[in-house]
């Protein structure tokens, strides 16, 4: 029997897994349906003749991880970014406040009052978020057909409620799917308009604005950037751990070996997401029409895509997040201190601090590999997009989430199928005694 059709038994028998999956596919043509609901209050024909001119900057970015409600000003338009943007605040919180260090320490309990907190912060950054897009809409010529404070609070409590029912989706994934329900979000908001963007770039090699040759480097591009990207996320760097030999009565325990896997892009997808809103924000105040000056127009023009200055402050927003995020997810002297615990050493090292200290200095070489890995996947098609009309979903950023979360969710699945055999064994096992 081939392995092909072993896997198809396997999962013909996971029931569990099975109901998991079609789940999570309910919950994402939900979400798919969603991000057609339009806001009300807006001229359809003004808003297209706005977008069409609009998508660049961080307005083309949040579309992409809006599934495209962005460009239909659907009430999912802000998408789960205020959650995410919620979660690093609270992250960031626990590295820096004593009292969030001690909420994390609290186990479950400190679990649940964070993940409180957070949606409380997630409510708060997308009243914030929708009252500004209500003003930016207003701002923004004929866009709105009945302006003023009624049009604001309806625009603002449909995205907040938008937002609020898109984290309570992403939970219920995450609770009762498979994978992570936030991540499957973005992932299938950004692969549904991949097939558009397809479309979009072969109208453009049809009318003439890309050369075939052009169309034919770019999909090789984006071949090669998936399989770099695949490459990179599944390395790692494995330390030895070695455990001491125990005797209790007449037996020997231990003396077992195990390994400390270190990934090499230990932050994910973060820190591009977080350089380029960052870097992006003056060219979408430009874009709303939030200020007609000539100097902030001339600022604004320097952050554009293609421009030394914008590449020169990507990178370094994109390794400085690295080092950040990857120094809040990963603690060495906590490490060394489990390993010290549980009787586990480094050969050669000793336990403790000096423990701590070689760990760290393996991430943060690893660290370097990996911030120069995403700041190269990240920025090569980033000159395409500034010279040529590519569709941000074709970006190093898209290519990146897809690749990543499409990973990471297979490799659940597999875990789940793998869990669900060794049930049933055990079952068989049991039953045959």
């Amino acid at each position: 029997m081939s392995n092909e059709n072993f896997t198809q038994g396997a999962f013909a028998k996971a029931n569990d897994l099975r109901s998991r999956i079609f789940f999570t596919i309910f919950i994402l043509i939900i979400y798919r349906l969603g991000t057609y609901v339009p806001l009300a209050g807006i001229d359809p024909q003004a808003l297209t003749q706005v977008m069409s001119t609009s998508q660049q900057g961080l307005l083309g970015m949040f579309n992409v991880f809006s599934g495209g409600a962005v460009t239909r000003m659907a009430i999912f338009a802000l998408g789960i970014m205020p959650y995410i943007s919620a979660s690093i605040i609270i992250q960031l919180l626990t590295g820096v406040s004593d009292y969030f260090k001690n909420l994390k320490e609290q186990g479950e309990i400190g679990r649940k009052k964070i993940t409180q907190l957070t949606r409380y912060g997630t409510v708060l950054i997308a009243i914030l978020q929708g009252y500004g897009v209500s003003v930016g809409l207003e701002n923004a010529g004929t866009l709105v057909l009945d302006p003023g404070m009624k049009f604001r609070l309806i625009t603002t409590i449909s995205l907040v409620a938008g937002t609020t029912f898109l984290m309570w989706l992403g939970e219920q994934i995450t609770l009762r799917g498979v994978g992570n329900g936030i991540s499957l979000i973005i992932f299938s908001g950004i692969v549904a308009e991949i097939p558009r963007a397809l479309a979009s770039t072969f109208e453009l090699g049809r009318t003439g604005a890309l050369s075939a040759t052009m169309i034919i480097l770019i999909f090789i591009l984006v071949i090669f950037t998936v399989l770099f990207i695949v490459f990179f996320e599944r390395a790692m760097r494995k330390i030895l751990i070695n455990y001491p030999k125990r005797q209790m009565g007449n037996k020997i325990y231990g003396g077992e070996s195990s390994h400390l896997p270190l990934k090499i892009n230990t932050a994910g997808v973060i820190p591009a997401i977080f350089a380029s809103a960052l870097l992006l924000l003056p060219v979408t105040l430009t874009n709303f029409g939030f200020s007609n000056s000539d100097t902030f127009l001339n600022i604004s023009s320097m952050f554009t895509q293609g421009q030394p200055l914008y590449m020169l402050l990507y990178a370094s927003g994109i390794i400085f997040f690295s080092f950040f995020y990857t120094s809040i997810v990963f603690n060495p002297k906590e490490t060394a201190e489990n390993l010290r615990k549980y009787g586990g050493y480094i050969p050669g090292i000793r336990p403790g601090e000096r423990s701590a200290e070689y760990i760290e200095t393996i991430l943060i070489r690893l660290t370097t590999i990996g911030s120069l890995y995403l700041t190269f996947v990240c920025l090569l098609p980033e000159f395409l997009i500034s010279k040529y009309p590519i569709p941000f979903y074709l970006g190093g950023t898209s290519i990146l989430i897809v690749v990543v979360v499409a990973m990471d969710t297979v490799t659940q699945v597999q875990t789940r199928l793998m869990s669900s055999q060794y049930e049933s064994l055990i079952k068989k096992t049991k039953f045959g005694k």
